[in-house]
């Protein structure tokens, strides 16, 4: 009770009514209106027009036709440029463009963000035809192979606040069968099944390990099956390569 006593007299209003208008946007591929952006946040439409006002004059958010709002690339742009981020795209990136045209798969690296995976990074196959994650992209942790891969060689403190995370924000259970799952990955040291979302794709992941032994990213190839280009069986060496040496050039420790 007095925890809970303490953050609200800390609260600040206004930003979390900016905040909210952030959240709620991201989850919107044709933007919102101010009408419908009031009504899903309970809010006033005066209340929702000063935050627009704000938040459009600072750059985060643009108008999008019919008076709808929807957010722009800025977001995305403070995260690349936040230097964390920043060294890992840098190291990750030439490794990923040696590994697709090693293997003429694409590949990504996503990393967590409280209960979804961001890709951070992406290359193309070097082919006519291929497949590939969208950059910036979200997804649910729990539909993603990189997701699972994250969690199962998190530390065991970060891997539970992850969960609470994913559990408030979604308001679903946990899968029966999770640790199990986690367990095999942790086990064999990556995962490989077929994708959650596409059919046809087989996802191989292995983890990218801080500088505590922690998962924070996973590099991942969504494998189709084509003429050209490595066997799938043939794919895990130079991933598990390529993944150790992103490790390496960040400072991480593989476990």
């Amino acid at each position: 009770m007095a925890k809970e006593l303490k953050v609200a007299n800390y609260a600040t209003p206004a930003l979390d009514k900016g905040l909210d208008v952030i959240e709620l946007l991201a989850g919107q591929t044709e933007g919102m209106t101010k009408s419908q952006l009031a009504r899903a946040l309970n809010r006033t439409v005066s209340e929702i027009f000063r935050m627009l006002l704000t938040l459009e004059q600072r750059g985060y958010i643009a108008q999008v036709g019919n008076d709808r709002y929807s957010l722009t690339l800025k977001l995305f742009k403070l995260v690349q440029e936040h230097p964390p981020t920043e060294r890992l795209l840098a190291s990750a990136l030439p490794v990923m463009q040696r590994l697709a045209h090693q293997t003429l798969q694409s590949c990504h690296l996503g990393v967590l963000e409280t209960s979804r995976v961001v890709i951070l990074s992406q290359v193309n196959a070097p082919t006519d035809i291929g497949f590939y994650v969208k950059l910036g992209s979200t997804v649910d942790l729990m539909a993603a192979a990189s997701g699972y891969v994250i969690l199962a060689h998190q530390k065991e403190e970060q891997r539970q606040r992850t969960l609470a995370d994913w559990v408030r924000e979604t308001g679903k259970a946990l899968p029966r069968d999770l640790n199990s799952h986690l367990s095999r990955i942790c086990s064999a040291g990556y995962e490989k099944r077929e994708s959650y979302l596409v059919k046809g794709v087989v996802n191989i992941s292995f983890p990218v390990f801080d500088d505590r032994g922690s998962a924070l990213g996973a590099l991942t190839v969504p494998y189709i099956h084509a003429s050209q280009g490595l066997a799938i069986d043939d794919m895990i060496k130079p991933l598990e390569a390529a993944a150790g040496e992103i490790t390496a050039a960040i400072g991480g420790l593989i476990p």
